[in-house]
């Protein structure tokens, strides 16, 4: 997402869209959402500063195709999390949140101003439901295996999301110390197990 697009005049048809979009992310990763505008990334992408508008109506519609793009690898960092953890999936997918947040700041910054708000845009909406059927599946599969006491998943989810979507603010908002960030969330994480998770 973060390569050199194409230098100006040189893309296909349909290839300005993707490239822009990676300018954005790139854009996004290095200075946080307010810095991307559609002049600087018309800029990192080589095209007039009007191109990006044959393509997305303002920059509120590019930053919402950004936070989708952001969705779908916090999904692959997520499953990635869970293949190389042993235990609990929902504690693989806590800590795997907290530590997307710590290492994607300006990610975290994007989707919380898309996702955590009273109005869920609609354009992400299928990606959110997709998230979330997950999650409901792992911890359905973490209770019938034993590992997660029975009861209501969407309940036990909502709880879960709850608790590490504060813990990585307090870590991204320097309330709690950034060195010491993956030692809390772990200790954090494991004392909320200890509280749904059934004992051998």
């Amino acid at each position: 997402m973060t390569e050199r697009p194409a230098e100006r005049g040189s893309y296909h048809h349909g290839a300005l869209p993707e490239a822009l979009v990676a300018a954005a992310f790139a854009l996004l990763d290095e200075e946080g959402p307010a810095k991307v505008t559609m002049r600087e990334v018309a800029r990192r992408a080589g095209v007039s500063a009007g191109a990006p508008f044959r393509h997305f109506p303002d920059r509120q519609a590019l930053l919402t195709e950004v936070a989708d793009r952001v969705l779908a690898d916090f999904e692959r960092w997520q499953l990635a999390e869970i293949e190389r953890r042993e235990g609990p999936a929902m504690k693989a997918l806590g800590l795997g949140f907290v530590r997307y947040a710590i290492r994607h700041p300006h990610r975290f910054e994007l989707v919380r101003s898309r996702v955590f708000t009273a109005s869920r845009q609609p354009e992400l909406r299928q990606r959110l439901s997709g998230i979330d059927e997950a999650l409901i599946e792992f911890i359905v599969a973490d209770q019938e295996a034993g590992r997660l006491r029975p009861g209501d998943p969407a309940l036990v989810g909502l709880a879960g999301q709850a608790l590490v979507y504060g813990l990585a603010q307090m870590i991204v908002d320097g309330y709690l110390p950034a060195e010491k960030a993956e030692e809390l969330a772990e200790q954090v994480v494991d004392t909320f197990g200890q509280g749904v998770g059934n004992r051998p």
